[in-house]
Formats: structure tokens, sequence, C-alpha cells
């Protein structure tokens, strides 16, 4: 084995994928399936605005992945599509300069707005967490990598696996890199069926509780809330209840679809995202972690950053410190 991946979400994986890709034997060791991870309740929006730290790399990170999101828009068994929405936001009293550099951006009309103040369309990646993951464990045993359900108790033991070590480990790196910047946020999500959407909805710069929803063919995700520190897995009825409203408020046929689950998971956030390397009992580990809200957003670039410092050897670009924003 070249390298030791720990961790199977989406951010464990694809830099899995890339690894082998490059032609490196990989193991990927994880706590929990895929499936059962953080990631496979993601929305997903792929595309958007980058706010998190450090900003010029993230900015960097979602330039490749929105090329390789629009590639994979063509393959029918990835589960991504690229989709038109709004972006609206109660923050503001006009549309953000930034917002025209997006793709497919043109003001909302009144009518469009839904009431909010700053409200745009934009063209973005929708990705179906539950298709995409399963077609990402696919395409690492394509790619010749394994996937043990066999959890890391320690950086030390995994250094004696091999001689790179890839930290994709999110939440749980707050233990096992002894971490403490990393914090759980809450999110809860109400998956419904898909009435005949198309289109995405999704409300920025709310704190705790906004109002979104993504179409994923037979099924809509709904959202959405963000708790910091709150540990709880069990789904919030009065929560439901809130998303449920506020969504068919916005789009009417969401009010009478059929809920199909209720789906909690707890953001993986850190002040910067955290994408450097140290040395651990005579192996090299490089941590990928921290990516709280824009795990999917962010996976393909950093895959290619980590990939590009196990083969170089190198240590990423400067990550600076956390905006104000």
């Amino acid at each position: 084995m070249d390298v030791l991946v720990i961790g199977a979400g989406v951010i464990g994986l694809t830099t899995a994928v890339s690894l082998a890709r490059a032609g490196l034997s990989v193991l990927v060791r994880t706590a929990e399936p895929p499936r059962l991870t953080t990631s496979a309740v993601a929305g997903a929006m792929a595309g958007g605005p980058v706010f998190a730290e450090p900003v010029e790399a993230a900015r960097r990170w979602q330039r490749i992945g929105l090329e390789e999101f629009a590639k994979l828009a063509g393959d029918a068994r990835t589960g991504v599509r690229i989709a038109m929405g709004r972006l609206v936001s109660r923050m503001g009293e006009g549309i953000p300069p930034w917002a025209e550099r997006l793709p497919g951006f043109r003001p909302c009309t009144p009518e469009e707005s839904a009431g909010f103040p700053v409200a745009f369309w934009i063209s973005s990646p929708l990705v179906s967490m539950p298709p995409y993951l399963a077609y990402l464990v696919d395409l690492l045993a394509e790619e010749g990598g394994r996937i043990e359900v066999r959890p890391v108790a320690g950086l030390d033991e995994a250094a004696a696996e091999a001689p790179v070590v890839v930290n994709c480990s999110g939440l749980g790196a707050r233990q096992l890199a002894a971490d403490p910047e990393v914090r759980p946020v809450r999110g809860q999500h109400v998956v419904v069926e898909n009435p005949g959407l198309h289109d995405f909805f999704y409300e920025g710069g709310a704190e705790t509780e906004w109002t979104g929803y993504m179409p994923h063919r037979d099924r809509v995700v709904l959202g959405g809330t963000a708790t910091a520190d709150d540990w709880r897995k069990t789904p919030d009825p009065q929560q439901t209840e809130d998303i449920l409203r506020r969504c068919a408020e916005i789009e009417p046929r969401l009010g009478t679809a059929r809920v199909l689950a209720v789906e909690v998971g707890l953001r993986p956030s850190r002040p910067v995202i955290r994408v450097e390397e140290e040395a651990v009992a005579g192996a090299r580990v490089i941590h990928n972690y921290g990516h709280g809200s824009v795990g999917v957003s962010m996976s393909w670039g950093c895959a290619a950053e980590v990939t590009e410092m196990v083969l170089s050897g190198g240590r990423p670009r400067a990550t600076g410190a956390p905006s104000a924003w």
C-alpha cells in the first residue's frame, strides 16, 4: 500500500480516486460506510459564491471541481446534473458585484424574487449524493483502490500501515488530529417526492435557518438549519415543520408533496479548511478536512492538491488567515 486514506465521505473518496488515478496503491479505512456518512445527506449545490477560508485556495479548488462536475453531468450514473436556480438573501439591498461573474447569472424579476431584496439566477451543478457516493465507490474499485470499514484509533496506528496517510476524517479529526478548531454544525433536511420541480432555490446569508430546495429527479431535498456545537443526530419535529412551511411558502407544490425522509448531518466546520502536511511516527500525514458545508464543492480541488503533495513531496500554497466575513 502506498497511501492510507482515513474517511469515506465525499472528501475521502474523491481523494482516494485521485490518488489511485495517479498510479498509487490506495486503501480507505472508515468508521462508517459511505452511505452513512454526513456527505450522504448533503443537498448538494457545487457552484455559487465561495467564502470559505482560505479564500484564494478555495476558489481554485472550486474551479477544479466545476470542471470535473461538468464532465460528470454527462453520465447518468453519477447523480450530477447542471441546473438553473435562484440565489436569494434578506441581507443587503442590491445584487453584489461578484454575483454577475457567476455562470448563468441574470437578475430575478419582481415575481421571481419571492419577496427577497436580493435575488438572481445562476447555473450550478446539483449532486444527488446517494448515487454520487456509490459512483465514487465503483470508480475507486475500477482504479484498484479498496475500502475497509475499520475505524482508525490514532494517526500512529495509520502511520504503521503506510508511508503516506491522508486524513479525511471530517469531524473525526477533532479527536484523531487533536484539533479543537473542528466543530460540529448540525444540519437537518426534509426529503420529499418531487412534484415536478427542476430549478433549485437557496437563501444565502442566514445564520441558523434558511429556505432552500434542491430537486434530484424523483426527490427534493428541503432545508435547512445550521446549529453550531450541536451533536444531536435525531430529527427535530419542530424543525421539520418549519422547513416544510418555509419551502411551501416559496413553492406551494412542496406543501403537499409526500415526505420520504428527515435527515440530520453534522458538518465538520473549521475556521480554515486544513490542507497541510506533518510527520507522524515516520510517515507523511497530509490533512484534508474542515470543509463544513462546502465539502462537495471543494472535493475535487482538494483531492488534486493532496495528490500533487503526495507525488512531489511538496506543501500546498499559502493558506492565509480567516477573513472577517
